[in-house]
């Protein structure tokens, strides 16, 4: 999403971007994914996630560690607007999953009407598609009414 909308992303600096969107997932490569709806009951998630990042990056040499780990505290506390923008395309690429992919039959659509939104209210760009992907979400819950 941050190549499809780079023309948008004006002021932001996009290899930074890129960068901070491959690295920011990389600890989940250790300890696995937790699904946005369960996010909630995992107290550690970031605390783990960094460790394992680091645990990741133990062989490369340090400026490259640096830099890898102070774009991924960045982006977990969306310290810079390029962090932010991250933040809001993960949402909404969250979101989009949600509504295009395989769900339980009890999923929870309107989980994503709150989604993330005080990432995607950070700009007119995210505010729109979000809109977008609003309307679908409410369409799958008409369709599939827990």
């Amino acid at each position: 999403m941050a190549v499809v909308f780079s023309d948008y992303l004006t002021g932001l600096d996009k290899l930074k971007m890129l960068k901070m969107c491959l690295i920011h997932d990389l600890g989940e490569a250790i300890s696995g994914d937790i699904p946005a709806v369960n996010k909630d009951s995992f107290s550690n998630k970031s605390e783990q996630e960094r460790r394992d990042l680091v645990l990741l990056t133990r062989a490369l040499d340090e400026p490259l560690k640096t830099e890898m780990l102070a774009l991924w505290d960045d982006y977990e506390s969306a310290l810079s607007p390029e962090a932010v923008a991250v933040k809001a395309l993960d949402k909404l690429e969250t979101m989009l999953q949600h509504n295009q992919g395989k769900n339980p039959a009890d999923f929870d659509y309107e989980f994503n009407l709150g989604y993330g939104k005080k990432y995607t209210d950070a700009a007119p760009l995210f505010e729109t598609l979000r809109n977008i992907i609003d309307q679908e979400t409410k369409e799958n819950m008409l369709e599939n009414p827990k």
